[in-house]
C-alpha cells in the first residue's frame, strides 16, 4: 500500500499563505527548492519561526483535467513560466518543429534565456524537484575534490550524503524487474550498446517510488512515469520535495509559505534586513508590494535566482559590501544532449518510462557521464537519447546591466564544444561499433548536439569565495546562501543530492553557531 498512498494526489503540503506587509520574521527563506527546504526544516526543528517565499505557484490544485501537472506530450498553460509559446528542450522531431502556442501563465518550467544558453528551472513550491528526472546521484568519492574543494569529504560521505539520501527517499530499481519490463527496453538497448563498446555501465539511484511504477506497469494505478510525465511535473510516483521535506516542514508548525511572491530588494536595517517582496498573479503581474523585516535571510532561489538577486543588490547599492566574487564561478555542469539512430533490429520501445535509471560512466577516461534518457513519444522511434554531464573548464559570470535594468550572463555557446568533444568519446565509439549514426532532427534542422541549454545550473555565489565555508555571505552577518549557487559549476553527476547534502552540512553549523 505504500506506493498507493504516496501515489494519490497529495493534499496541500502546507497552508499556502500570503505574507503580511510590515511583518517581522526571525528567518526568511527565499525559494523552496532543495537548499531552501533543508534550511527551513532544520531551523524550524531548532525552534525558529520561518517564512518561505516562492516565486512560483503551490501546485496543489488539480486543473480541468483532474491533474495538477500537464503531460509532457500535450503541454498547456501549466507547462511554462510566463511564455506564450513552449520552448521544449527537444525542439524538433522527424524534421518538424514541435513547440506550440500556449496562454501566458505562471507555469512550472522556466526556460530562462541568456546570451549563449537557455537555463531550465522549476517554478513552484518544491523548486527543481518538481521538474527534474529524479536521478539521485552521489558523486564518486574520488571526484569530490573537483566538486567542493575545501569541504571535508569524510563528513560529507559519512554524515551528510547519507542524511540527504534518506530524507529524499532515494532508492534503486530492482534489476530483475528492469530486465523484464517493457518500459525500460530503451535503457536495455543503451546498456547493450555501451557494453559492446566496453564502457562502464551503472544503475543510477532515483527518487521514484519503484513499487508504484510496478503497479503502473500492471495497470492497477494511474500512470505517471509510464504516461511520460517528467518535464512539467509528475502527478503520482515521483518523490519530489512535495512528498519528502515539505510535509516535515509543515509538521513543525513553525513554517509558513507564500507562493507567487518574488523578492526584489534586501537592505540592512536595525535588527536585520528590510526585504521588499512583490506578490504576483498567474499572468505575472505585480498585484501588491510588501516590506517585511527579517533577522536572518537565506538565499535559496536556485543558482540563477540567487546569483541574479545578489548581483543586482550589490550593483544597485542595496548590499554594496558584498565581495567581488558574487556572480562568478557559474557553470552548466557540462550538459549536452544527443540522439542516435539505431538499426531496425534494435527497437527502443513505444512505451518508455520517463525516469532514467542508467548511466554510461566514461568520466575517468573521457570526462563524460551520460544518462540513457527516455524519449517518451508513445511511438517506436528506434532512437537512443542521452543527456551527458561533462568535464568543462568554462565558468561564466553574472553582471548588472544598468541600461537594460537586468542581470546578464557571460556564457558563450562556443564553450559547449568542450562538452561535445567529451561526449563524443562515448558516442563516436558506439556509433562506430554499431554501424549507427547521430540523429540530426531533434534540436533543429541538421543539428546533432543539444548544446544550447543546461538543466543543472551551478555557481554564482561560490562557497569559500562569495561566502565563507558554510554559506555566510561576506560583509553581511545574517545573510546566507544555501542552494546550488554555492557549488562551483559542476557536480560531475546530477546535482540535487549534493545540493541537499551541502545544505544539511551548512545549516547544522549555522544553527549551532549563529542562533
Amino acid at each position: 500500500m505504500g506506493g498507493l498512498a504516496l501515489g494519490g494526489l497529495a493534499p496541500a503540503a502546507y497552508a499556502a499563505t500570503s505574507i503580511a506587509d510590515a511583518a517581522t520574521i526571525p528567518a526568511l527563506v527565499i525559494g523552496t527548492g532543495y537548499g531552501g527546504c533543508v534550511a527551513a526544516l532544520r531551523l524550524a526543528q531548532a525552534g525558529v519561526d520561518v517564512h518561505m517565499v516562492e516565486m512560483g505557484m503551490a501546485w496543489d490544485t488539480p486543473g480541468s483535467d483532474g491533474k495538477v501537472f500537464a503531460n509532457t506530450t500535450t503541454p498547456d498553460q501549466r507547462s511554462f513560466w510566463l511564455r506564450t509559446r513552449t520552448k521544449q528542450p527537444l525542439s524538433n522531431f522527424l524534421g518538424f518543429p514541435i513547440d506550440k502556442n500556449i496562454p501566458k501563465y505562471t507555469g512550472i518550467l522556466d526556460a530562462e534565456e541568456f546570451s549563449g544558453i537557455t537555463v531550465y528551472q522549476g517554478r513552484g513550491v518544491g523548486g527543481g524537484s518538481l521538474v527534474n528526472g529524479g536521478m539521485a546521484v552521489t558523486p564518486r568519492r574520488e571526484t569530490f575534490g573537483d566538486v567542493l574543494p575545501g569541504v571535508n569529504a569524510d563528513e560529507m560521505y559519512n554524515t551528510y550524503y547519507p542524511r540527504a539520501n534518506a530524507e529524499l527517499g532515494v532508492g534503486m530499481i530492482d534489476p530483475a524487474w528492469f530486465d523484464s519490463t517493457a518500459c525500460y527496453q530503451y535503457a536495455r538497448v543503451g546498456r547493450k550498446h555501451a557494453q559492446r563498446s566496453n564502457f562502464p555501465f551503472v544503475f543510477v539511484p532515483t527518487v521514484y517510488d519503484w513499487n508504484y511504477m510496478k503497479q503502473e506497469a500492471a495497470g492497477t494505478v494511474p500512470k505517471s512515469a509510464l504516461a511520460g510525465e517528467i518535464l512539467y511535473g509528475n502527478n503520482y510516483g515521483k518523490k519530489s520535495l512535495q512528498k519528502t521535506y515539505i510535509p516535515k516542514i509543515r509538521a513543525t508548525g513553525r513554517v509558513t509559505i507564500s507562493p507567487l511572491h518574488r523578492v526584489s530588494t534586501v537592505r540592512p536595517t536595525t535588527g536585520g534586513y528590510t526585504v521588499t517582496i512583490e506578490q504576483l498573479n498567474t499572468t505575472g503581474d505585480v498585484v501588491a508590494t510588501k516590506q517585511v523585516t527579517a533577522a536572518k535571510v537565506f538565499f535559496a532561489a536556485g543558482s540563477v535566482g540567487t546569483s541574479k538577486l545578489l548581483v543586482k543588490l550589490k550593483a544597485t547599492g542595496a548590499l554594496p559590501n558584498l565581495n567581488g566574487e558574487v556572480g562568478k564561478g557559474w557553470g552548466d555542469n557540462g550538459n549536452v544532449m544527443c540522439g542516435r539512430a539505431n538499426h531496425m533490429w534494435d527497437p527502443t520501445g513505444p512505451l518508455q518510462s520517463s525516469i532514467p535509471t542508467l548511466g554510461i560512466d566514461n568520466w575517468a577516461a573521457g570526462g563524460a557521464f551520460a544518462e540513457v534518457a527516455p524519449l517518451p513519444t508513445g511511438i517506436e522511434t528506434y532512437a537512443s537519447f542521452y543527456l551527458s554531464i561533462t568535464k568543462t573548464p568554462h565558468r561564466a559570470a553574472f553582471s548588472w546591466n544598468a541600461a537594460a535594468n537586468r542581470v546578464d550572463l557571460s556564457w558563450q555557446t562556443a564553450w559547449k564544444q568542450t562538452s561535445i568533444t567529451a561526449a563524443k568519446t562515448i558516442f563516436d565509439k558506439i556509433n562506430s561499433k554499431e554501424g549507427t549514426i547521430y540523429r540530426t532532427d531533434l534540436f533543429g534542422i541538421y543539428k546533432i548536439w543539444g548544446d544550447h541549454l543546461t538543466y543543472h545550473p551551478l555557481g554564482g555565489a561560490v562557497l569559500n569565495r562569495a561566502t565563507d565555508s558554510y554559506g555566510r555571505l561576506h560583509g553581511y552577518p545574517g545573510l546566507y546562501v544555501v542552494d546550488g549557487a554555492l557549488i562551483p559549476g559542476t557536480t560531475v553527476v546530477n546535482p540535487f543530492v549534493t545540493i541537499t547534502a551541502l545544505a544539511e552540512r551548512n545549516i547544522e553549523k549555522i544553527i549551532a553557531t549563529d542562533l
